[in-house]
């Protein structure tokens, strides 16, 4: 563990950007082998749009970088955070425990407060509109949330208290496990279920993905399972039930196009739909 704990405190940009590709290739390579849905489109087509907001989120998690640094500096420096509070632990658990915080404020809170706050919820609509869930919508965020996003994680070192290696093991990590669930990938239903008790599995996050209320607005975690069970936000829905978008925003077309994402924060908001089907 002290390996890699030191690899992350210096883990130059070019890894990191390294996993980020790395991930996106072998996801659409396991897509073709082993699909969920079968959708009939063209993939390169579908994934421009997508990958372009991937770019424009790398850019923004770049030229912020330095803040993260500076407060995973500070935190360690002045023995602040939750982490630092705690009895002295052994390394794997110090990092378990900063990982799974880090999950807390810099993914699951901050997913759901996209979701319950209106304006917020425009801008994160651009992640929700994609019709053909696969491995490159996993960052197909509008540059807006991309900052939201980053601020809830800045929120999440400061309260923590994480020094940068455990800063740089969570975004790797969260990087592959987004990559992961949006994946259009059919795994044993069996499995997917007993993993999702512990990790969040495709199925569960593709529940989220689901067009209309109340599954739109359930299993907001990214990494760990275990603040969408806590919190009493874990919904299940049969995947062969699943209808990915957003009822209010059917149009597939100017969901599939830059520009017209680019604006969608900026449309009038309309209320989803409650769906008939509700199961817990």
């Amino acid at each position: 563990m002290e390996t890699i704990f030191n690899y992350f405190e210096t883990i130059p940009s070019e890894h990191r950007s390294i996993i980020l590709v790395s991930g996106i290739a072998f996801f659409w390579l396991l897509e073709g082998g082993l699909p969920l849905f079968k959708f009939k489109y063209n993939k390169w087509q579908h994934a421009i749009p997508n990958l372009f907001f991937t770019l424009t989120t790398v850019i923004i998690n770049f030229a912020l970088a330095f803040l993260l640094l500076g407060t995973a500096d500070w935190v360690v420096a002045n023995d602040f955070g939750l982490i630092n509070w705690l009895p002295e632990m052994p390394l794997w658990l110090y990092v378990l425990i900063g990982v799974l915080f880090l999950d807390f404020f810099g993914a699951y809170l901050a997913h759901f407060v996209e979701h319950k706050v209106k304006p917020l919820w425009m801008v994160h609509l651009v992640h929700h509109t994609d019709h053909k869930v696969d491995t490159t919508t996993a960052n197909r965020h509008h540059p807006i949330e991309s900052l939201i996003r980053f601020a809830f994680t800045l929120l999440g070192v400061f309260i923590v208290g994480t020094p940068i290696a455990i800063v740089m093991i969570y975004q790797a990590m969260s990087l592959v496990f987004t990559q992961f669930t949006h994946a259009n990938i059919k795994m044993p239903k069996g499995l997917d279920k007993i993993l999702s008790y512990v990790i969040v599995s495709p199925d569960m996050h593709k529940i989220h993905h689901h067009y209309r209320l109340p599954y739109t607005d359930s299993n907001y975690g990214n990494i760990f399972s275990i603040w969408d069970r806590i919190f009493g936000t874990y919904m299940y829905l049969d995947r062969e039930k699943l209808v990915y978008g957003v009822d209010v925003f059917p149009d597939e077309k100017k969901n599939s196009n830059i520009v017209d994402l680019l604006k969608q924060p900026f449309q009038k908001y309309e209320k989803p739909t409650l769906s008939a089907d509700t199961k817990d």
